[in-house]
C-alpha cells in the first residue's frame, strides 16, 4: 500500500513540478505549485511525520501560494493601471476618487512606494526558511548520534 501511494503521489509531484516550469500563465504555475505541496505533504505523512504535512499545507500551500497570487494580481492590476492611458508622474499620485477602481491604487502604491517593504519580506521569508532547516537538521543529527550511544 505505501508504494502505491508514493508512487501516485511521486507521479502528482513530478507534474505539478513541470507544471510550475512549463506555464505560461503565472496563476496556472502557482496552482500547479499547489499540487506539488499537496503530493509533497501526502508523502510526509506516508513517512508518519505529521507536523511537517501539516506545517506543508498550511504554511506553504496556504499563506505562501497565497502571497504568490496577490502579488500576481497586484502585478496584473498595476500593468492595467500603467495602459490606461495615464502619464507615470499621475499614476504614482493617483487620488481616492470613483474613477480608478481601489484595486488600481492599491497596486500603484505597493509597488511604487512599499516596493522595498516587500523585497525585505521576501528576504526575510528565505532567511527563515533556510534558518528552519539548517536547525531541524542539526536536531536530526544530534538525535541521531543520541540514538547511535544508546546503541553501544
Amino acid at each position: 500500500m505505501e508504494t502505491a501511494v508514493f508512487i501516485v503521489c511521486a507521479a502528482i509531484v513530478l507534474a505539478g513540478a513541470l507544471g510550475v516550469v512549463l506555464a505560461r500563465n503565472p496563476v496556472h504555475a502557482a496552482l500547479s505549485l499547489v499540487g506539488t505541496l499537496f503530493g509533497m505533504a501526502v508523502l510526509f505523512l506516508n513517512l508518519e511525520a505529521h507536523f511537517l504535512a501539516a506545517v506543508q499545507i498550511i504554511v506553504y500551500a496556504g499563506a505562501i501560494v497565497v502571497l504568490f497570487l496577490f502579488v500576481i494580481g497586484l502585478a496584473v492590476a498595476f500593468l492595467v493601471t500603467s495602459d490606461v492611458g495615464l502619464p507615470a508622474e499621475a499614476v504614482l499620485r493617483l487620488d481616492i476618487t470613483d474613477q480608478y477602481s481601489n484595486l488600481r491604487q492599491i497596486a500603484a502604491v505597493l509597488f511604487t512606494d512599499y516596493v522595498y517593504a516587500f523585497e525585505a519580506t521576501a528576504a526575510l521569508l528565505t532567511i527563515s526558511v533556510v534558518g528552519a532547516v539548517v536547525m531541524s537538521r542539526r536536531v536530526a543529527r544530534a538525535d541521531q548520534a543520541q540514538q547511535a550511544a544508546e546503541d553501544d
